[in-house]
């Protein structure tokens, strides 16, 4: 059976992947962090609900809506979440994918912080910058 934070994350990447945005926005803590690293136009620490749904719009928009995550495997347990996936997008007439790691931290049952790890951090600072 699996742990009620990994129902929690598969929910939030249901939500996320179909543009739910209400759905997703109610799994994260009113105070929720968003750790993405980089260079590029979204990075930085992005503190509450506000910011974070800001930042993934701002990512939206630069792909033109063509932003997708692919979930490949996540586990979870009491405190942790960790999930594998694969991002992909398309913009100004390129296409680019990365594997990556997406690190998360529960309360309360919901996603109060989370860390993205991109394989590739130089390309994606490029794609989205470029």
């Amino acid at each position: 059976m699996p742990h009620s934070n990994e129902d929690l994350l598969r929910q939030a990447f249901g939500a996320f992947s179909t543009g739910d945005v209400d759905a997703f926005a109610a799994l994260l803590t009113d105070d929720v962090v968003f750790h993405f690293p980089g260079r590029g136009p979204m990075a930085g620490d992005h503190h509450g609900k506000h910011e974070v749904l800001a930042t993934l719009g701002k990512q939206a928009e630069l792909t033109a809506g063509t932003f997708r995550v692919e979930l490949h495997d996540l586990l979870a347990n009491d405190e942790h979440g960790v999930s594998l996936v694969m991002a992909k997008a398309e913009r100004a007439g390129r296409a680019w994918q990365d594997n990556g790691v997406l690190v998360f931290h529960f309360r309360d049952g919901k996603l109060s912080e989370f860390w993205l790890h991109p394989g590739d951090l130089y390309a994606a600072d490029e794609f989205f910058t470029s």
